[in-house]
């Protein structure tokens, strides 16, 4: 079975795979941000996950600060699962997974679609440089050393 730390990376998408890389993660929180769901049986009953998995997929999220836990007003002893703002800015996430699958793993063309809500245009990402705003395609993209960058990943970048 694979690992869920990642500790030999020092690499920002290992990290983000601790934190949202297991099977169900990622719809949870699709499911948060697009169908304003928040509660435990409302996740439950929707992705059909077992109990246990969602319980301790949510525990996750409340102990690494993407949602915190609040009583509901209209049901004394139940909570709700609500989104922080790391956890709602997953979002993009998801809707740039969403944009890959509609292009390669959806053959009858792309079953949910991202919309603004204001003025109903499509909603899509787009990878754009800072430096001039052009658009690279990922062929014209490199990984560079950061700040946060090891010696030996700066030694590495440096004979590339």
């Amino acid at each position: 079975m694979l690992g869920r730390m990642y500790e030999r990376e020092n690499c920002s998408a290992a990290r983000a795979l601790e934190l949202v890389g297991e099977r169900w993660s990622l719809l949870i929180i699709r499911n948060a941000v697009f169908a304003d769901m928040t509660r435990f049986s409302e996740f439950q009953r929707r992705l059909g996950i077992a109990p246990n998995i969602l319980a301790k997929r949510l525990d996750d999220f409340l102990t690494n600060g993407l949602m915190e836990l609040r009583p509901t007003d209209d049901t004394p002893g139940v909570h709700e699962y609500l989104l922080t703002p790391k956890g709602r800015e997953l979002g993009l996430v998801v809707i740039a997974l969403s944009e890959w699958g509609d292009r390669w793993a959806a053959p009858n063309g792309p079953p949910i679609r991202y919309e603004h809500d204001e003025c109903g245009g499509p909603v899509h990402l787009a990878t754009t440089c800072r430096t001039c705003g052009d658009a690279p395609a990922v062929d014209n993209i490199v990984a560079v050393a950061g700040p946060g960058a090891t010696a030996e990943q700066r030694q590495r970048r440096a004979r590339s």
